[in-house]
């Protein structure tokens, strides 16, 4: 069997394809085909269900390169004890040239050593590949992932970035592994924040008149921001609006001002390099002739999920939105959700949950079965009820999957960190990125899982040094380069382009550190298709660390062990050799760092 192996696929929603690279898809390929081969049967005839048979790296290394639980989901249809099945699968692989060893551990893993050549072939192909190399491995459908969503009262905060920074690695890891990716932002532009937002504007539209406005009423928005929307009505309108009633300046300062928010907001996103293909209004539901909301309320009312009832009243205090009535309700209980909700106010007007269905129910309409919501750890009671809302609006073919960010507190030198005195109340996300960088801000909020709270400290994220990860993955992507530069003032004359490094004599890296790292590569597959499927970007960040650990330290036998250094001076065949791990390396960095939205720099001071 050769490094390349033959592809894989798995029927699902996401059918796992083009495997070749996937060295454990491969060998889990290779033993479904040894277990067919030997005809084996349970004792009502049947050909045992291949399906749950797994290939992973051992949890300890020492145990070699893969691990198989074949022979332990199989030994009891097969009707036999797990070693002695283990025994005739290992005999059934004993003639591939790649394995170096086997042995049968515990009750039946069998575990396999590869062979060095396997490797270097390996890493020949992992060249060859180029940037293509983990991608596309999953044929993925159309995937909507809706994050920030910011209710557009003011410039973006702290508590925005981790989710924004979340959604847009997501979106980014799902499309390289083969999704179609569409990044939604939902306006928030309807209800009662947008008329406390346009009131506080038309505020600070009078004191660009000239009046003298005191104090900002509690209730309103105090930040700053809101000066420059109030100087933008006033030439735009002269004293006009102070001389009508609220009810005609109301639309007027309301539409201005969510513009002007929207715009700071995308500036704010920017500074993140976060930008949407759809920003999708909320007033777009229920304005005009065509009512979306009252469509997907007449659509579960058509499939009887809609009655007019009562609810009883929540344990505990009372919540503001609930009223003892009959109201009309959805059976969204019979999704999942604890209680059925409420889906008209007492004055008639939609309740937020009725437009975010509408919104879902037009999600899929649009053609998306897989939606994705990042949401803030605040909303986790609003999961179950949306979750059963997308299954019924979706008849069942829709999927949703919410990813709640838990909150990030910022620290300097140990000691949280004072508010801002330009917003008023909160620390911005301009005010964080400006002050440690994109990278850093990107690659920490990433270094958590989203549901775990994650500590923020400014000084240790622009630390030099292995504790501060996005320098120490960073600086592993320089390394990579500043040792091209080098060998082409060591190497004169030699060929040092990637299309070199395609031919070059990878069999003559032996060094177990070498052939460590080109284990460490080849996980780069399997590592993109399963955080793809779990929909968890910070994998890919804990993969790069240790990809980079690895690399720093090989580095560091170099300069104790000088018969290991990249480049030999006499020996130019193992120098492009080891050139061709570096380049290796700095690409799958490279990927990596691209997925997260983080630069590989080519150089660092």
């Amino acid at each position: 069997m050769t490094a390349g192996g033959g592809d894989h696929n798995r029927c699902s929603n996401n059918q796992i394809v083009s495997q070749s690279m996937n060295i454990y898809a491969t060998f889990a390929d290779r033993l479904r085909q040894v277990i067919s081969d030997l005809s084996l049967t349970g004792p009502d005839g049947t050909a045992p269900d291949l399906s749950r048979i797994t290939v992973e790296p051992p949890r300890d290394p020492s145990h070699g390169d893969l691990a198989s639980n074949a022979a332990m989901v199989l030994a009891k249809p097969l009707a036999m004890k797990p070693r002695d099945l283990a025994e005739k699968i290992a005999a059934g692989l004993s003639g591939d040239d790649v394995i170096e060893a086997m042995d049968i551990a515990g009750p039946g893993f069998i575990n396999i050593r590869l062979a060095n050549h396997y490797w270097t072939a390996l890493l020949a192909d992992v060249i060859k590949s180029d940037k293509a190399y983990g991608r596309d491995v999953i044929a993925g459908s159309k995937v909507n992932v809706e994050y920030v969503s910011a209710n557009p009262t003011g410039p973006m905060h702290v508590g925005h970035c981790r989710g924004a920074v979340v959604g847009d690695a997501l979106a980014s890891l799902l499309d390289f592994a083969g999704h179609d990716v569409t990044r939604e932002y939902y306006t928030n532009d309807a209800g009662a924040q947008v008329d406390v937002l346009a009131r506080s504007a038309f505020l600070r539209y009078r004191e660009a008149l000239g009046d003298d406005i005191g104090a900002i009423p509690e209730g309103l928005y105090p930040g700053d921001y809101l000066k420059p929307v109030g100087q933008a009505l006033a030439q735009a309108h002269g004293a006009a609006l102070a001389d009508m009633e609220e009810a005609a300046w109301l639309p007027v300062v309301r539409e201005t001002t969510i513009a002007a928010m929207m715009d700071m907001i995308r500036e704010d996103l920017a500074a993140l390099n976060i930008h949407f293909d759809v920003f999708f209004s909320e007033r777009s539901l229920s304005k005009g002739e065509h009512d979306r909301v009252r469509e997907a309320i007449d659509f579960l009312e058509q499939r009887e999920l809609i009655y007019q009832g009562t609810l009883p009243p929540p344990k505990g205090k009372l919540p503001d939105d609930w009223e003892d009535r009959e109201q009309t309700l959805f059976r969204s209980t019979e999704f999942g959700d604890d209680v059925d909700r409420a889906l008209m106010k007492s004055d008639g007007s939609y309740t937020y949950f009725a437009s975010d269905i509408a919104y879902h129910f037009d999600k899929f309409q649009r053609g998306f079965a897989t939606m994705i919501d990042i949401w803030g750890a605040d909303h986790g009671g609003y999961v179950k009820r949306m979750k059963a809302a997308t299954k019924a609006v979706t008849g069942g073919e829709g999927d949703l999957d919410v990813k709640l960010c838990q909150l990030v507190k910022l620290f300097r030198d140990g000691e949280p960190v004072r508010m801002s005195k330009r917003s008023g109340d909160f620390i911005t996300l301009r005010d964080v990125v400006e002050e440690v960088g994109r990278d850093a801000v990107r690659f920490m909020m990433l270094y958590r899982n989203n549901d775990a709270p994650l500590d923020f400290d400014f000084k240790k994220v622009t630390e030099q040094s292995r504790d501060n990860p996005v320098f120490y993955v960073q600086y592993a992507h320089a390394r990579c380069r500043s040792v091209f530069r080098q060998a082409a003032a060591e190497l004169s004359g030699t060929d040092l382009t990637p299309a070199a490094m395609q031919g070059a004599s990878v069999e003559l890296l032996t060094d177990p550190g070498e052939i460590a790292l080109i284990r460490r590569i080849a996980g780069f597959p399997r590592l993109v298709e399963s955080a793809a499927l779990a929909h968890e970007p910070h994998r890919v960040a804990f993969y790069l660390y240790e990809l980079a650990s690895d690399f720093h330290g090989h580095w560091n036998k170099g300069k104790e062990s000088p018969e290991l250094r990249f480049i030999n001076a006499t020996d130019s065949h193992l120098s492009i050799a080891r050139l061709a791990l570096v380049h290796a390396v700095a690409l799958v960095i490279s990927l990596g760092l691209d997925i997260l939205g983080v630069a590989a720099p080519e150089e660092m001071r």
